[in-house]
């Protein structure tokens, strides 16, 4: 007999929904609504095949996701959501993980008048705390009172949760005030989830002091409080605090299980204690408590991180002999992660070979920590049958296997194959590690490829805007790289020194020294405090422009700021003084230099020598000639080009010819500007002869005279 035919039939909601695909079929949305409304006036479950169904007919596609816009589509057909609706939408949406789109269904229901249940908002709240949207979280809260709804202990613990989390430690107390002015006293849970927010953000002092005051009061310590303090004060190597809560806890009654021995073991082997973990190992085999994968695992990793590895090897052999404990994936994937590490691929090869020669199924993770080793060490090809091999297994790769690969091609310099896999990985909706995206488009800058680095799609940050800012400054694509500037400041990320260097030298050298002073300004309205290197910037900028006060002006600044300057800094002032003829003032900062302890470098001695021989001080010249190799700064060719220049010039040819043969013999090899300064000196010296004579020996020589050649050469 059908249920039709029944004199008192039960619908439920499979009767209710296979009605609604009927109709449905037959587009009959009116009796739709109808079968939609008696399900709500007889409470009956709505899931989503009854939503997905309606959706369908008012032709809303992507699922249940969609429910924020179906709904108007859905009041426009005349189905009309009661409260229990609305409640139960946002309970499937959140059990989805589609958080954003309940908040959207949830603010709806709020303006339609509608009031949403308590259970409602404690949903909402704890998927707010999850993803750390403490403003959410405490806005909702908020909006309970507007609504007349009291919140209980679990409401105001999953606030101290969440707040907790995020670090927020005051605002935690203030909920935790709240709570008790308003007669809702905290229970054990939101004590220890208090205390658990504040040992994650260090007050273990605070912790204590909390545990304490919860001693006294009626909420006493359960099981999972002290689990909570001796796993977090472990995890900071507080030993001893550790032994206290230890004993506090067989005071209070509870007995010491695997649990509590394992976290036990972690806290001695943080402090490097193995000697007492592995006694310890031993009092719980006598209390007749076995250690399980867990303990051994605690173990094994301490022994890795003190590269102690014999013994972990040993353990790991011995543990399901001796103990009955087999080991597991994770097992392995500690040893995988170590080899790795110290770059030993081939170990951490053999033992994921290992564990699958043992009939253990890798997961992600022991791929992910095998494709780290071999992407690390650069073996493309294991790397590669390692992802296959992934794929083959039914397991889909995630972002850490897509990023090491990635890294394994960029690494090769095979950054096409690289952006292949990344287009993959974004069509598989995993999401991009930054961090090599970065890589890749500084890859693609580097080759000339700028078109297709600036086409790399990823959620940029800071440093990927840095990278491309840089490149199009290096092809002359300035007013581009101004434009992604204000992109940036546009998205909410905030700039750095690195943004604004490459600016400031662009805008510089192409002579938009306004638009420079005005970015500098802008630098600072953004509490990007400048650095050495971005007044280095500046300096020869100006300088280089001939705007030498204003480079001086930009020195003094950066002394007064408080920012040491640094060989760069004098070197820059240096040339630019000297190339303005100001040599005394150059050799003022130049003495200054030696003073800071600052020993000048090739570039900085090069530059003053070159200073001196344009104002014809050879003497001088020639004396720091000395001095540098004194110090142990050898000359190079540009050493003597200049001095040789200046020489001649000066009507001292023989000690010009003099520095020429010493040159050769330290090994440099004439170029054309030595040639050129050779030609000038002896045109200067009214020796025409001597100057083709060595022009002839220049093209002999195999050395290409250039323009300047032949503007030194005797009419």
């Amino acid at each position: 007999m059908s249920v039709a035919k029944l004199p008192n039939p039960v619908h439920t909601t499979e009767t209710c929904n296979c009605m609604l695909e009927i109709l449905r079929a037959h587009r009959r949305v009116e009796d739709m609504v109808v079968v939609f409304d008696f399900m709500q006036k007889r409470i009956i479950y709505r899931n989503s095949r009854t939503y997905l169904a309606i959706f369908k007919v008012l032709n809303v596609r992507g699922g249940i996701r969609q429910a924020p816009l179906a709904l108007e589509s859905m009041r426009k057909a005349e189905f009309v959501m009661n409260a229990y609706s609305y409640n139960g939408l946002i309970h499937l949406l959140l059990q989805s993980e589609f958080s954003k789109e309940a908040l959207e269904v949830y603010r709806r229901m709020v303006s339609e008048g509608l009031k949403p249940s308590l259970k409602t908002y404690s949903a909402l709240m704890v998927a707010s705390g999850k993803k750390r949207d403490t403003k959410t979280l405490m806005g909702l809260l908020a909006e309970m009172a507007t609504l007349g709804l009291k919140p209980n202990v679990y409401t105001f613990t999953i606030c101290i949760r969440a707040l907790g989390r995020a670090g927020k430690i005051e605002e935690a107390y203030k909920v935790l005030e709240r709570m008790e002015s308003e007669g809702c006293g905290p229970d054990v849970v939101t004590y220890t989830v208090l205390i658990d927010g504040l040992c994650n953000a260090g007050k273990l002092r605070d912790a204590k002091e909390l545990f304490c005051q919860m001693k006294m009061s009626s909420q006493k310590p359960d099981k999972v409080t002290y689990i909570t303090l001796l796993d977090k004060f472990s995890d900071h190597g507080e030993l001893e605090m550790v032994r206290q809560f230890w004993d506090e806890m067989e005071k209070d009654g509870y007995s010491p299980d695997v649990i509590t021995f394992t976290v036990l073991l972690k806290a001695l082997c943080k402090v490097g204690n193995f000697d007492e973990a592995f006694h310890t190992l031993d009092v719980m085999r006598k209390r007749g408590i076995a250690p399980n994968l867990h303990t051994y695992n605690t173990l094994i990793c301490g022994l890795l991180r003190v590269d102690r590895l014999r013994e972990a090897l040993e353990l790991f052999g011995s543990m399901e002999e001796s103990f009955g404990v087999a080991p597991a994936a994770y097992t392995y994937i500690l040893f995988i992660d170590y080899y790795g590490k110290k770059g030993d691929s081939e170990k951490a090869l053999e033992m994921f070979n290992s564990m699958k020669g043992r009939g253990i199924v890798p997961n992600l993770v022991a791929f992910n920590a095998s494709l780290y080793s071999l992407a690390e060490a650069g073996r493309l090809r294991e790397a590669r049958e390692m992802f296959h091999g992934l794929r083959n297994s039914g397991i889909a790769p995630d972002s850490i296997s897509y990023n090491m690969m990635m890294k394994c091609y960029s690494n090769i310099g095979q950054v096409d194959e690289a952006i292949r896999l990344l287009s993959e990985m974004v069509e598989s909706g995993c999401e991009p590690d930054v961090i090599i995206i970065n890589s890749l488009i500084d890859s693609l800058y580097k080759d000339g490829r700028v078109d297709e680095a600036w086409k790399i799609g990823c959620k940029p940050n800071t440093v990927t805007h840095n990278i491309i800012i840089s490149g199009l400054v290096k092809c002359d694509a300035l007013d581009q790289a101004v434009d992604l500037y204000y992109d940036l400041i546009s998205r909410d990320l905030t700039p750095t020194a690195c943004t604004y260097g490459p600016l400031l030298d662009g805008l510089l050298k192409s002579g938009r020294a306004e638009e420079a002073e005005k970015m500098f300004k802008e630098m600072q309205d953004y509490s990007c405090k400048p650095n050495c290197a971005i007044y280095n910037i500046l300096i020869n900028g100006f300088g280089k422009m001939g705007e030498v006060e204003i480079a001086r002006g930009l020195f003094d600044r950066m002394v007064r700021e408080g920012i040491r300057p640094d060989l760069r800094s004098y070197t820059i002032l240096v040339d630019c003084l000297c190339s303005s003829g100001r040599v005394d003032d150059a050799l003022g900062y130049f003495n200054e230099l030696r003073l800071t302890g600052l020993d000048p470098d090739l570039i900085a001695c090069n530059l003053m020598i070159d200073g001196f021989g344009r104002a014809r001080r050879i003497e001088e010249a020639l004396s720091l000639f000395e001095e540098m190799q004194d110090k142990g700064v050898c000359p190079d060719l540009y050493t003597y080009n200049s001095l040789i220049l200046h020489l001649g010039v000066s009507g001292m040819m023989e000690r010009a010819l003099e520095m020429y043969e010493e040159m050769q013999s330290r090994g440099f090899k004439p170029n054309v500007f030595t040639y050129n300064a050779l030609i000038r000196g002896y045109t200067v010296s009214g020796k025409k002869d001597y100057a083709y004579a060595m022009y002839k020996k220049m093209v002999v020589g195999g050395c290409s005279p250039n323009t300047g050649t032949f503007a030194q050469l005797p009419n």
